[in-house]
């Protein structure tokens, strides 16, 4: 028995809601579980040098952890020379995984810079990272989209963690005492259409079968369908039919 109660196969409880903040182009705010991140979307008419002149545009993504967000405080990025490993790593994440479904032709010469702030971290925020910044990047590309043209962008993706015991049972969606203890654990990130972006698995305190690999991605494609339908109620019935429209 998980100590939250939740069946092997059972998602922490999510709340996604969209237009939290008023400034940026687009905004979202996921809780999974306790894990909350709060995602916003800026365009911008400039891109980096090596696609000026392109018609081509580009996306990034910035991820950071508030002080407050753990039980111990956690320093601010700003006061070192350079942003953390683990930090950096994400952003990465972030941006590789919203790139995959993103025509960056259709945006033009513009940058898109999707912002992830963790208020609260319980195990996965980099998964949930992922899943509201969706929300927010398709808002953005409503605000430059013009009738006619191809919609920016062109299919779901979201993202959810699975693990495996030291018994070798398994686990998706795991919290941060599941995560901590995981003899393996695995962030699956997938489009719409069940195409993989990418899959990180690392066997923390023992080895993994092809097998049991198997059996993660397949419990994760369950996840990760059950995740688009509620970004698809985040959205509504006035932006979920753009995603992939082309004319």
């Amino acid at each position: 028995m998980r100590q939250d109660k939740r069946r092997a196969d059972e998602m922490r409880e999510i709340f996604l809601q969209r237009r939290v903040q008023k400034f940026p182009a687009g905004s979202a705010l996921i809780e999974v579980g306790n894990t909350k991140v709060l995602c916003a979307a800026t365009i911008e008419d400039r891109v980096p040098h090596f696609l000026k002149g392109t018609g081509t545009g580009w996306l990034t993504a910035e991820y950071s952890m508030l002080p407050g967000a753990t039980p111990e405080r956690i320093p601010r990025d700003s006061r070192s020379i350079k942003v953390g490993g683990r930090t950096a790593e994400i952003q990465r994440l972030i941006g590789r995984a919203l790139r995959a479904v993103t025509d960056l032709t259709a945006i033009g010469e513009r940058t898109i810079t999707i912002d992830c702030d963790v208020l609260q971290a319980d195990g996965g925020t980099r998964t949930a990272a992922i899943t509201g910044s969706f929300v927010a990047l398709v808002e953005a590309c409503e605000t430059i989209y013009t009738v006619g043209d191809a919609f920016p962008v062109k299919d779901f993706v979201a993202a959810i963690s699975a693990g495996l015991t030291l018994d070798g049972e398994k686990f998706l969606d795991l919290c941060y005492a599941e995560d901590s203890t995981a003899a393996a654990d695995c962030n699956v990130v997938m489009t719409g259409a069940g195409e993989l972006v990418e899959v990180q698995i690392t066997a923390e305190k023992k080895s993994f079968t092809r097998a049991q690999l198997n059996d993660l991605l397949d419990m994760a494609t369950v996840g990760i369908a059950e995740l688009i339908s509620i970004q698809k109620d985040a959205l509504g019935r006035e932006l979920v039919w753009r995603v992939g429209r082309v004319g």
